[in-house]
């Protein structure tokens, strides 16, 4: 069987570190147009005390692929692709889940849930629940499914309270709740607020993820502006800000 580096170096050519900076969001790391949040986290909900994308994924690009394949196709291709999003996990919190509890405010995370899916019939076979509490060993043992789809109608990509409920209390835990994809973060916020409502104390989120368009603004330029290869050893919350680029002014 594969080790969990060997399946994270099959990725690791196209994984790309987020990091604070300029125009780049303080939420969730997406790139602004010289702002310092983007559109989506200054108008939505703020509820998560800490994010951390682990890549940015860029649109129809490898990671891409692989985080929208992994839940739409069955056998053993799908398989194989949600073993390697498990070891990009794996890897990722054995070294910076620390930077994630320093980041919250808290001690630890007693607790690990997943967001559910926004599709009522999805979410009763979503495979990240897979991902986190069978194969990833250090969320295996804390994995709990406390999070549900509502029964209220809610509009694709938008923050609302109750498009979530938590199926038993939280009782004063602090949880690290984790997605594969973030895109204007509106369904994690959502479940945090789920879990905040259950008696959840701090919550951060870690996504796969972080989804970005190429053709938006000078992301292409910012994009091919990244660091490579991947660096294991620091995280989105523990690097050093980019800093700005000489001969460019900040809006």
């Amino acid at each position: 069987m594969p080790s969990v580096r060997e399946l994270t170096a099959l990725y690791e050519n196209v994984m790309l570190g987020p990091r604070r900076g300029p125009s780049v969001c303080g939420t969730c790391f997406n790139f602004t147009d010289g702002y310092a949040r983007c559109y989506a986290c200054d108008h939505g909900q703020a509820v998560l005390d800490a994010v951390a994308p682990i890549s940015y994924s860029v649109a129809r690009e490898q990671l891409h692929h692989a985080l929208a394949s992994y839940k739409r196709l069955d056998g053993d291709v799908a398989r194989r692709l949600g073993a390697s999003l498990a070891a990009i996990l794996w890897r990722f919190l054995a070294e910076h889940e620390r930077c994630l509890v320093h980041a919250a405010g808290t001690d630890r995370f007693e607790l690990v849930t997943t967001v559910p899916s926004g599709d009522r019939a999805r979410d009763e076979r979503h495979p990240l629940r897979w991902i986190v509490g069978e194969l990833v060993a250090p969320t295996r043992d804390r994995h709990e499914r406390v999070l549900r789809r509502s029964d209220t109608d809610v509009e694709p990509r938008s923050f609302n309270p109750n498009k979530f409920v938590a199926t038993t209390p939280i009782g004063g835990r602090s949880v690290l709740l984790i997605d594969d994809t973030w895109t204007t973060g509106a369904s994690a916020q959502s479940a945090a607020a789920a879990l905040k409502e259950a008696g959840a104390d701090r919550i951060a989120a870690v996504v796969i993820g972080r989804h970005l368009n190429r053709e938006w603004h000078e992301n292409d330029r910012r994009i091919r502006g990244i660091a490579q290869p991947f660096d294991w050893s620091k995280c989105a919350l523990c690097a050093e800000p980019t800093p700005p680029q000489p001969g460019r002014s900040k809006p």
